[in-house]
């Protein structure tokens, strides 16, 4: 999703030789006899791609099952959930969820409901940021909501109709704002540019977009929308604190068919959080700017899972996307 290609390939190919020679092995699209499909809805080196893989290097070996990746593209992630709910909900397949998921639920692409699911475990919580101009006057926490107050700040964004814009709408709307002026751009790197050259005022991004440039001083880090500081900009309040309740992250995490024996579900929940606490998999999280803070059981996760489906519908609906 918004990671950039050559940072999760990065942190891919330096975790370990044993992954670069697994590789093949994990690749196949067709389910092994007793092995877990592990489902993901995005190519080669994307984010829910990778995340996924890293999962799986210690899990197969927790769960003493092998588990092969099955790629079902298409709606955003809706084809995944539909071939997800072809499967037996017998605890044989995962499905990798995410923002985008929640997006084309909130959009109406798939029938599929959070009910038909069974969370077991995030394994990526990557809040979404207010990004500023060191120099701005707003890289004050304070005075950005007060700034907000009396005029309509231009917040950039990588699309419409997502994640980005729904912060900043949620973000304002909630707090008494003015209206934000979304101006959509292609990519992080032009919502960087323009940050520096004064021509927005706000960008809507993750901390691994931003961190070479937050570390030379050249973009701050004014507000967070997650529940707790980040350790990386622990100066950086959340937007809770500032007593705007928005909450919102390009989040990765595992599912499975509701209705699985609940045995299973703990089995395979124990056994994914086992494999996300190994060192392999918290050195892929240093590489992108989190910690093991990401990895979390199947309440939260799925208690992060309504929310974030709640404020996608809210405000895709209050943008015009739906009816």
């Amino acid at each position: 999703m918004k990671k950039t290609l050559q940072v999760l390939l990065g942190a891919v190919f330096l975790v370990t030789e044993f992954f670069v020679l697994t590789l093949p092995l994990l690749t196949t699209s067709a389910k092994a006899d007793g092995a877990i499909q592990a489902i993901t809805h995005a190519g080669f080196g994307g984010g829910t791609d990778v995340t996924t893989r890293m999962m799986l290097l210690r899990a197969r070996r927790v769960l003493k099952q092998d588990m092969q990746l099955v790629n079902k593209k298409g709606g955003g992630g809706a084809v995944s959930m539909d071939y997800m709910m072809s499967l037996p909900a017998d605890g044989q397949h995962t499905l990798t969820w995410t923002t985008g998921h929640a997006v084309s639920m909130a959009l109406g692409k798939t029938k599929v409901k959070l009910s038909d699911m069974q969370p077991l475990a995030r394994g990526t919580d990557d809040p979404q940021l207010f990004v500023v101009n060191c120099k701005a006057d707003i890289k004050d926490a304070k005075t950005f909501i007060s700034t907000s107050k009396s005029k309509s700040l231009k917040y950039g964004t990588t699309h419409t109709g997502g994640i980005d814009d729904v912060s900043a709408i949620a973000f304002t709307k909630k707090g008494g704002l003015k209206d934000p002026t979304i101006v959509a751009y292609k990519g992080v790197a032009p919502i960087k540019t323009n940050l520096i050259k004064g021509d927005i005022d706000v960008g809507v991004l993750n901390l691994g977009e931003a961190l070479t440039e937050i570390n030379e001083g050249t973009l701050c880090v004014s507000i967070v929308l997650a529940n707790n500081r980040m350790a990386k900009i622990g100066d950086s309040p959340t937007a809770t604190e500032l007593g705007i309740p928005v909450v919102l992250s390009t989040v990765r995490g595992f599912v499975t068919k509701k209705g699985a024996p609940a045995e299973r579900v703990k089995e395979l929940e124990a056994g994914m959080l086992k494999a996300m606490s190994h060192n392999y998999y918290k050195n892929f999280l240093t590489e992108i700017g989190l910690d093991e803070t990401s990895v979390v059981g199947a309440d939260e996760w799925g208690a992060q899972m309504e929310v974030m489906l709640d404020e996608m519908t809210a405000q895709l609906k209050a943008l015009g996307y739906t009816n």
